[in-house]
């Protein structure tokens, strides 16, 4: 076929839904101590997460053999599950060994430097206790954490202190709580005297992101006593408090609309270090996710930016804040040990890395990849940042992926798929992302939607979708795809729109107008009452603030769940489903599948053993991303370089109903914002058995 009469979507591509697949390693949570570097790595071909070191000479060691997996499912979308801690052996020499939080049993465990052999901290309790955001308490002696209990059918959260000799494993008394009775706790950080504990509180129905508290007690052999709140309310967003020194702390405070630095003493007004119409912090869903470190020097090395950030250097003396530039447009997770920074980044063109910064020179050098195997540069779209015009002249802040293909010349607009993400208060960024690319190599141009609601563009854009979601998301979108056809770019006839989780609900709602030709959701949301009833305690109210508060809204939950627009689509449907998902159940796939088929509506449903809320497993993403890409060759007309997707127009056959679950019943730990669809860039929690074979219920894929 010759280039210029190659339909789009027909362009021959190097990169396979294998390549996709296949990935490489997830890289999270470094930390440095001494010039060694350590991290969690997650291995999707083995189904499990090790823990990695790298000391000052370049050796690399993987610390955890298998099948030892590191995990916490602590706020269901768990976070940093480890910790390096010194300790000293009998010629009083000190090592580091490791704490960390096993994903099979939820146990925390020790593993001594040089041992293969981990022991465990904390008593046997059939997983009902899972531990997270691990801090070193100042006499080194014990590591303070936040725990999670399920018991008698409900959740409680608290911080508590566990001694590194073990003797909590035997003796559950051993594990001291210092402090309970909020609905949820993060950051639990000991002042370097030891003399006083800071940490971060909400409660139901506030999302972290919504309201927080940042309180400060007095710590001492009997526990924390006189606390009290610092800074935060219902109305504001505290994060990731750090020491300056026994009386000082550093905190990231939306206060003023975003999340900027503040200096607070032990009393008083917290000072506002460098005020900006920027985030200089991520948004708080996973634990221990931190964006600016205290250097000894006294200097701050802080993230900022939108839905993007990149690091820059603060200097409380001169009160100037000097970028370090590096090619690389997307930070996150960073640490240090005073003098060196580590973090994990990325760009459009660079994989997923861990990288090490010289906060002094600027320099970064990289540490690690997730891959090697890149592709072709040339197959890599370069995504354009836009400010697109909302509904009433609002911004709708976008990220445009075009066709790129260097062997061959497009003519005309071109077919164009709207990503909705996940979240929904979470954000699309610029990292490395081989889905897109598989798709753009192809012909199938990407517009990456940050709709109203999204985190990286201050409070006020966040709550855009407040009492809106289904509304203001949807219409987002749709005015993202109608601007891309107006200046000429996107083809009118061939729009589609996908999204996983939230980003699904989005994706269906859009699916009720005349703007797109098909759909896929991945794991979404279809039946809202459905879902506030089965999701997982941490998400189990943030419908009050999405939708409204029930029972007064119940008409309005039932008017925005898809199941119930069934109807009003008319055009094909691709579903995605993990039969182990705790977090949007199987039965809201079902639901809509079914609710499709009564209304004789194309439809295809696939589910998937053994995956839960993202998939990992090599075979289903492959499955899945395939499938994905056939639904738009048959819908957009196209020859693919994949089986055809069969639709059916009749509900799929019932099955067994599964046993009933309560929410202390927690699900595999879900995948990392905007990282939740299939090929993407993985979930960090799942230990399943990677290579469970894809059920097909009401759909088929044939040869």
């Amino acid at each position: 076929m010759s280039e210029l009469s190659s339909p789009y979507g027909s362009w021959p591509s190097p990169i396979s839904a294998g390549d996709v697949a296949r990935g490489g390693r997830r890289l999270a949570f470094p930390s440095v101590v001494g010039g060694a570097v350590w991290w969690e790595e997650g291995r999707p071909e083995e189904g499990r997460t090790t823990l990695m070191r790298r000391d000052a000479d370049g050796t690399v060691t993987e610390l955890l053999p298998a099948p030892w997996s590191a995990g916490t499912r602590v706020h269901e979308y768990g976070g940093r599950a480890y910790l390096p801690v010194p300790r000293r052996d009998d010629k009083a020499i000190a090592r580091m060994g490791v704490v960390f939080s096993s994903s099979a049993d939820q146990r925390l465990y020790l593993l001594e430097h040089g041992s293969r052999e981990p022991v465990p901290l904390t008593p046997d309790d059939g997983a009902s206790s899972r531990y997270a955001d691990p801090a070193l308490s100042a006499d080194g002696r014990g590591v303070l954490c936040v725990r999670e209990r399920h018991e008698d059918g409900a959740v409680h959260r608290s911080i508590v202190s566990v001694p590194l000799s073990g003797r909590g494993a035997q003796d559950p008394s051993a594990v001291r709580e210092l402090v309970s009775g909020a609905d949820f706790y993060a950051s639990p950080t000991p002042s370097p005297d030891g003399a006083h504990l800071a940490y971060v509180r909400w409660n139901h129905p506030r999302m972290p992101w919504d309201g927080s508290e940042l309180r400060v007690g007095a710590l001492d052999g009997s526990g924390l006593s006189g606390e009290y709140t610092l800074k935060g309310g219902v109305d504001e967003s505290v994060v990731s408090p750090v020491w300056a020194d026994d009386a000082t702390l550093y905190v990231a405070s939306d206060w003023p609309g975003w999340w900027n630095l503040y200096q607070a003493g032990m009393t008083g007004q917290a000072i506002a270090l460098y005020p900006a119409e920027e985030e200089f912090h991520a948004p708080p869903g996973r634990l221990g996710d931190r964006s600016f470190c205290v250097l000894d020097s006294g200097r701050i090395v802080a993230l900022h930016g939108h839905a993007d950030m990149t690091p820059s250097v603060y200097d409380p003396d001169t009160l100037d804040l000097a970028p370090v530039r590096t090619g690389l447009t997307t930070w996150s997770m960073l640490d240090t040990d005073g003098r060196t920074v580590v973090a994990v980044a990325s760009s459009p063109t660079e994989p997923q890395c861990l990288v090490r910064l010289d906060p002094g020179s600027g320099s970064v050098e990289v540490l690690r990849r997730v891959t090697e195997k890149l592709p072709d540069a040339a197959y890599l779209p370069v995504p354009r940042r836009e400010t697109l015009p909302g509904r009433y002249g609002a911004p709708v802040h976008a990220n445009v992926y075009p066709p790129t293909n260097p062997d061959v010349v497009a003519e005309g607009p071109a077919p164009y798929v709207v990503w909705a993400h996940g979240g929904p208060v979470s954000a699309s960024t610029l990292a490395f992302d081989p889905v897109k690319a598989y798709f753009t190599s192809r012909g199938i141009g990407v517009v990456d939607v940050n709709y109203g609601g999204s985190t990286g563009y201050g409070r006020s854009y966040r709550k855009r979708l407040h009492k809106e979601w289904g509304v203001v998301d949807v219409e987002d979108c749709v005015a993202a795809a109608r601007a891309l056809v107006e200046q000429g770019v996107a083809d009118p006839d061939r729009l589609a729109i996908r999204g996983p989780s939230a980003g699904g609900y989005t994706a269906l709602m859009a699916l009720t107008g005349d703007t797109f030709a098909c759909g896929v959701s991945l794991f979404g949301v279809t039946d809202l009452l459905g879902f506030g009833e089965t999701t997982h305690d941490f998400e189990s109210r943030f419908l009050d603030t999405l939708v409204g508060t029930l029972p007064g809204f119940a008409e309005r939950y039932r008017e925005r769940s898809p199941v119930n627009r069934a109807a009003d689509i008319d055009v094909p449907v691709l579903l995605l489903q993990g039969l182990e998902d705790k977090v949007v159940t199987p039965d809201q796939a079902t639901a809509m599948a079914t609710a499709l088929g009564r209304c004789e509506s194309p439809y295809a449903l696939l589910e998937f053993e053994g995956e839960a809320h993202g998939f990992t497993a090599q075979d289903v993403r492959v499955r899945a991303l395939e499938a994905e890409l056939a639904l738009y060759a048959r819908v957009f007309g196209f020859e693919a370089d994949v089986a055809p997707l069969e639709l059916v127009t009749a509900p799929p056959p019932t099955r067994p109903e599964p046993e009933p679950e309560t929410r202390s019943q927690a699900p595999e730990p879900a995948g990392e914002a905007g990282t939740e669809a299939a090929g993407e860039g993985g979930t960090p929690g799942k230990d399943g058995d990677a290579g469970e074979a894809p059920r097909s219920a009401g759909a088929a894929v044939t040869d």
